[in-house]
């Protein structure tokens, strides 16, 4: 079990419950409608988890890229507990994040956060079992195998084998706070680890007309997610066009056209301005639009 962390602090939300803030940028996790409620709407729900995992014998697996306090893993927990005897296969739920921390700093604070009631066991034992990728051992929470593999993930998706996912559930900080995690070459990067013959879905909180133009650049089709807390919409993506249920059409790059900050997000680049003739060309040939 790790030491309590003086990186966070406990904010209180609009709707009467508490989350983390993390000093170092000051950003809130899951601000405005909770933890959960985020989670089950946003990546759960969303993802459909539990029926995409009823269709299947073999295990349908999950990445949960920023594990943080464990809202959107213990959401995943959560939809699948007491379904032990339904059809499909596990649920492997591969946890990410560069530390154990804001797990360590939420379990001090359980009672205040509310959300990790019933799940301290088998969260110490998570803490216990994580590791760089492939090292951390596995724990076993009803029908989920969960692995928490520490380290940074933008290394980590330029040379491990890592399990394809059916479903990623993309939490990284903003791109202000986080923008590595955002860019064209670290979401090409991304993409080249989704397997052609297994479809999949990545839910995101983000409205961003760059981080959609710089998903579409990368590989991905993408579409308007399900709305959350004062956004009416959000950003999923996908490596083939039958998952997304309102994918981006046409007229949307009207918007990119006339954005001002409409080029993807690269490496080395602080700003972000109009989309370039080159990039506006490979936009215009994405066969999202065919």
């Amino acid at each position: 079990m790790c030491e309590p962390s003086s990186e966070f602090e406990l904010v209180a939300l609009k709707n009467g419950g508490s989350s983390l803030r993390w000093l170092g940028n000051g950003e809130t996790f899951h601000p405005v409608v909770g933890p959960m409620s985020e989670a089950r709407t946003l990546h759960v729900d969303q993802q459909r988890l539990v029926e995409r995992a009823r269709c299947r014998s073999e295990s349908l697996v999950v990445w949960d890229v920023g594990l943080g306090a464990a809202a959107n893993a213990l959401a995943v927990v959560e939809a699948f507990a007491g379904r032990e005897e339904e059809g499909g296969g596990w649920v492997d739920l591969h946890s990410f994040d560069r530390s154990a921390a804001p797990l360590g700093f939420a379990l001090e604070h359980e009672e205040e956060l509310g959300y990790l009631g019933g799940y301290r066991a088998v969260l110490e034992e998570l803490l216990e079992s994580a590791g760089p990728f492939p090292s951390a051992r596995l724990v076993h929470t009803g029908r989920v195998r969960w692995w928490f593999h520490v380290g940074d993930f933008e290394e980590l998706v330029k040379s491990a084998e890592l399990p394809a996912p059916d479903a990623v559930l993309y939490d990284p900080y903003s791109v202000a706070g986080n923008r590595g995690m955002w860019t064209l070459e670290h979401l090409r990067r991304v993409r080249a680890q989704l397997r052609e013959d297994k479809p999949c879905l990545l839910s995101n909180y983000t409205r961003s007309t760059s981080v959609r133009v710089t998903l579409l650049l990368a590989g991905f089709y993408v579409g308007l997610g399900q709305g959350v807390g004062e956004k009416d919409q959000t950003t999923v993506a996908s490596n083939v066009p039958g998952l997304l249920e309102r994918p981006l059409g046409r007229e949307w790059l009207k918007r990119v056209r006339a954005s001002t900050r409409g080029a993807p997000l690269r490496a080395g680049e602080a700003e972000v301005g109009a989309i370039g003739a080159s990039d506006w060309e490979s936009l215009e040939a994405h066969p999202q639009w065919r």
